[in-house]
């Protein structure tokens, strides 16, 4: 993408499609696997291991093969990146999970997969901040309603974030972006106040980060209750091998209204 061009969709989709991105997301598939404080709150919100599950936004296959492994078995999961979701299928079928259902499909337009999904589900999962991965706040808006249009009621979500009033180091930071907004200085292929786009290890990444306040009225406005949130570091005592993959971010486990 130009310097001057907006983030999209199709630039997400591109990013995580990037033989660099595929490469670091299926190594976290193989050798991290699910963090401590993932286990925990999966344990704690969704105790059946009968619960007919959908994880949005699967990548590699992360968290999809942690539930296989925990013994939840009624799995689906899907990407709108092709290059991930075939190493999820890949890794599956070797590790003996290959009845999980996987599908391509973008999170704001699931009623293109609904006849393979069969809704309605007892629960969902967004992690690793996928959700915040997708440019602009109606769009994330239809996701949360497309994700509660196919749970049940009373189903939960499971979801993370980044905060950027998690630190005073991160509120000193936004609060110097804010200024560059205020001036019309700031990278102009953002598309809202709180985005980010960088550059790492696993490429080019575009995030979103919200404030609190921001995700209790997206969910209040897409048929979501708030039941808990919290702190990743306030879950677990993470690994240093996860520390490293990761940054500090926000659980979020809202109930279907």
């Amino acid at each position: 993408m130009t310097d001057g061009e907006k983030i999209t969709p199709e630039t997400v989709r591109a990013d995580f499609n990037a033989l660099r991105a595929v490469i670091h997301y299926t190594r976290a598939a193989c050798f991290l696997g699910l963090w401590a404080s993932e286990r925990i709150l999966i344990e704690r919100f969704f105790p059946l291991r009968t619960a007919r599950l959908l994880e949005a936004g699967c990548g590699a296959g992360r968290v999809t093969l942690g539930l296989w492994h925990l013994g939840y078995r009624d799995l689906s999961a899907f990407d709108n990146a092709e290059g991930p979701l075939d190493q999820a299928q890949s890794l599956a079928k070797e590790r003996g999970a290959g009845a999980i259902r996987f599908f391509h499909a973008d999170a704001t337009r699931l009623a293109a997969i609904e006849q393979k999904l069969i809704p309605p589900f007892d629960g969902a999962l967004f992690m690793f901040n996928g959700l915040m991965q997708i440019p602009g706040r109606e769009r994330r808006r239809t996701a949360l309603r497309e994700l509660r249009r196919v749970c049940r009621t009373g189903a939960s979500l499971l979801f993370t974030t980044h905060d950027r009033d998690c630190s005073p180091a991160e509120r000193a930071l936004w609060r110097v972006e804010a200024e560059r907004w205020r001036q019309g200085e700031q990278d102009p292929r953002l598309v809202e106040f709180g985005d980010r786009y960088f550059t790492d290890e696993a490429g080019s990444t575009f995030m979103h980060l919200p404030d609190r306040a921001e995700i209790l009225a997206d969910l209040a406005g897409t048929g979501w209750t708030r039941e808990f949130d919290a702190l990743r570091s306030e879950v677990a005592a993470e690994s240093q091998a996860v520390r490293e993959f990761a940054d500090e971010c926000r659980f979020w486990l809202a109930r279907a209204d």
